[in-house]
């Protein structure tokens, strides 16, 4: 072969090598989260994972690291605010210091089951707080959920309010939620939850509060000895991904992300589903003494001076809002 074909050979071969390489480039996401992978984060992130994949030909791949593997959740979001991690999902614990809108679905006893809590956030209220989210250095993705929260503790049953006073209580983050706890007469500890298990097993708290898919998926029950389905607050759970990953991402590709999140909605929350119905029986099972009969009037009458504080930092009319949704 003559040089000058052997030259054009080598040259139509590197272009069509680099065609074939921008065609199939890969951009790898690191997802981070708390709970581990066989919970309902890690059904979120693998069903997510999953359909961005096929809705993008593979350009898009999660790279998974479960179990707090990149610290807390506010460490998270922090680093997906900076950029040095791409996605988290988290719980809106801690949210609220980042998006002061998201604290108001922390109000305790704001949601009636949950039918009512999910038509809110995927109603006009809900959609219209994630756009409050770029302005603060972050990109909404979508709502998940945690579920209903329950009161667990190592010290006796809490049948109502008045057999809380006293307790340290291991809170989230999240003033609204340590305002609720100081009406019922609680001593509030917030700490993130990568430090919660080792507390509860030193006695560094009594006891603490989460959805029953947590409380299964982090084997607190493991290390106490009451809970109490008190369903006291509705915890909604989000997928954050970084604003320097989503400004390169293509019109065509933001609705692969969008559609591909619809998909791991429903299997999030089906997850919570089979979790709050199987999840019982587990922790029955490790010995925990269940109280499943609860005066749910009685807490919702202790935390009646909280809906002052509420009413003042959100507006009566927009808890009404919430309240008023069918």
């Amino acid at each position: 072969m003559k040089p000058s074909n052997l030259l054009a050979s080598l040259l139509v071969g590197f272009s069509l090598a680099a065609s074939s390489f921008v065609a199939h480039a890969q951009t790898v996401l690191k997802i981070g989260y708390t709970a581990t992978n066989d919970s309902h984060y890690g059904v979120t992130a693998n069903v997510f994972g999953e359909e961005l994949a096929k809705r993008t030909s593979g350009r898009y791949k999660l790279q998974q690291f479960p179990s707090s593997a990149l610290g807390g959740e506010r460490e998270m979001i922090e680093a997906v605010q900076l950029g040095s991690q791409d996605m988290v999902i988290t719980s809106t614990g801690p949210l609220g210091n980042f998006v002061p809108d998201t604290r108001i679905f922390d109000i305790p006893f704001l949601f009636r089951n949950y039918e009512h809590a999910r038509k809110v956030l995927d109603g006009p209220i809900g959609q219209e707080v994630l756009t409050k989210f770029p302005a603060k250095g972050l990109v909404a993705v979508s709502w998940l959920e945690n579920g209903f929260r329950h009161i667990t503790n190592s010290k006796l049953p809490v049948i109502g309010p008045e057999n809380v006073k006293g307790l340290k209580i291991r809170t989230m983050e999240n003033k609204v939620h340590m305002e609720a706890f100081k009406s019922m007469g609680a001593l509030p500890t917030p700490m993130a939850m990568n430090e919660l298990f080792t507390s509860l097993q030193q006695g560094t708290v009594d006891g603490q509060e989460n959805p029953i898919p947590v409380i299964l998926s982090n084997k607190l029950y493991t290390a106490q000895k009451f809970l109490t389905l008190s369903g006291h607050v509705y915890s909604p759970a989000m997928l954050l991904i970084s604003p320097s990953i989503w400004e390169k991402v293509s019109e065509a590709d933001k609705k692969a992300f969008y559609e591909a999140a619809k998909i791991a909605v429903v299997a999030n929350r089906k997850r919570v589903n089979d979790d709050e119905a199987n999840g019982i029986a587990t922790i029955k099972a490790a010995g925990v003494s269940v109280i499943e009969k609860v005066d749910i009037t009685k807490f919702q009458a202790a935390v009646v001076p909280a809906y002052a504080v509420y009413a003042k930092e959100f507006g009566a009319d927009k808890i009404k809002k919430i309240q008023d949704v069918k």
